[in-house]
């Protein structure tokens, strides 16, 4: 089996709201095992909808759509989803009944447009909304069903876990489960990572994929099997392969940042950090604070304007000694952007001197500053590395 998310509004293609929805019920299907092969979105349109609608139930057994089930003229979800398979809409005195209850709770009467909210396609299995005012419906036809839910994501939510995820576990045999887990690097390129683990992802089960951002890549695992703990035992040797392969490159499993590693980090050595930043508006000392261990580990911040005498070690040793004994590391980064010649130096000033590198970018502008904050990081995070393994060289 596997399943397809519809979203259903103008306003996603005009670009004025994001797409949470999709997010929400994408999750909700891993967690029971239900393949997702495809989502899309289109506006508020009864022709264009119906379309979609149709090709979608003929492609996929489960089909969800959210959005377009209110009470106005462009909500027209409930239509389309008629006219998609060819039967009329049929009024349930029962959900006019729960509109007006609902609205009767909040010390209104509904207008007449509300009562459009109690008609669904003929033949659909009523989906009461506990949460809003607008019904939601499941309908059955040959292929598999169509589920319509509310765009409003407060609803959806409720929705999916109450009555989604129960219906589709009562009526479709899905004896499965889906997992994944992320392996985050940093200090490798996505195309080096690939080069390096590429055969792991031509893997079918699990499947392996790679997802690049500013100075890191995260590797999902993902694995489907019949329970969760098999499911697990199937990702677990390939995240073991990959921790070999990929060394210190792995930097965290999960969602956690580089910064946050970081300063974990520092904190279970009772070490302390200083950083001194030029053309970054502080970026590196704002990651590095944001985190839930700033508190023990960053011992000062300061900035200066990035003049060609600037430099990441002369910045890395003056916030340290500035900061005093707490501080046993300096950090420095220097920034220059366009229009200037770009100089990227990130420098780590420690109890054995003081380590600098001029970095090479070719990304995108707005992007360079989050880049070398990442690296300078990632600097300390390897200098921690050594110190723990007893490895610390003479030069940081």
């Amino acid at each position: 089996m596997n399943a397809e998310i519809i979203a259903i509004g103008t306003e996603l293609l005009l670009g004025e709201i994001s797409d949470t929805n999709s997010t929400r019920v994408a999750r909700a299907l891993r967690d029971i095992g239900l393949d997702l092969w495809w989502i899309s979105a289109v506006g508020d349109n009864e022709a264009r909808i119906a379309g979609l609608v149709d090709q979608a139930r003929r492609r996929s057994a489960v089909v969800i759509t959210s959005g377009g089930l209110g009470p106005t003229v462009d909500d027209p979800t409930r239509a389309a989803i008629a006219r998609a398979i060819g039967v009329p809409l049929e009024y349930r005195p029962e959900l006019w009944a729960q509109i007006e209850a609902r609205f009767r709770r909040y010390g209104r009467a509904p207008t007449e447009n509300n009562r459009k909210q109690a008609y669904i396609p003929a033949g659909a299995v009523a989906l009461e909304n506990p949460v809003g005012t607008a019904p939601c419906f499941a309908l059955p036809h040959p292929g598999g069903v169509i589920i319509a839910l509310p765009g409003v994501p407060r609803e959806l939510e409720y929705m999916l876990e109450h009555a989604v995820v129960p219906y589709l576990q009562a009526h479709f045999d899905l004896g499965a489960v889906i997992r994944s887990r992320t392996l985050r690097t940093v200090g490798m390129g996505e195309s080096l990572i690939d080069a390096r683990i590429g055969e792991l992802e031509a893997l079918s089960n699990p499947t392996v994929g790679l997802a690049a951002h500013a100075g890191q890549t995260d590797i999902r695992i993902t694995a489907k099997a019949g329970t969760a703990e098999a499911a697990e035992a199937l990702i677990a040797p390939i995240a073991d392969d990959i921790r070999r392969r990929l060394g210190d490159f792995v930097y965290a499993e999960g969602q956690a940042t580089v910064e946050e590693v970081v300063a974990q980090m520092l904190a279970e050595r009772g070490e302390g950090i200083a950083i001194g930043e030029a053309g970054t508006a502080g970026e590196v000392a704002q990651r590095l604070s944001a985190t839930p261990a700033a508190g023990q580990v960053l011992r000062g911040a300061m900035q200066a304007p990035p003049g060609p005498d600037t430099t990441a070690a002369a910045l890395a040793e003056a916030s340290r000694a500035t900061a005093g004994p707490g501080a046993l590391w300096g950090l420095g980064v220097v920034a220059v952007l366009p229009p200037e010649p770009v100089r990227l130096e990130i420098a780590l000033a420690g109890p054995r001197g003081t380590a600098t590198q001029t970095l090479g970018y070719g990304g995108h502008p707005e992007l360079a500053v989050r880049w070398t904050g990442t690296a300078a990081l990632n600097l300390l995070r390897l200098a921690l590395l050594k110190r723990a393994r007893g490895q610390e060289s003479e030069s940081a």
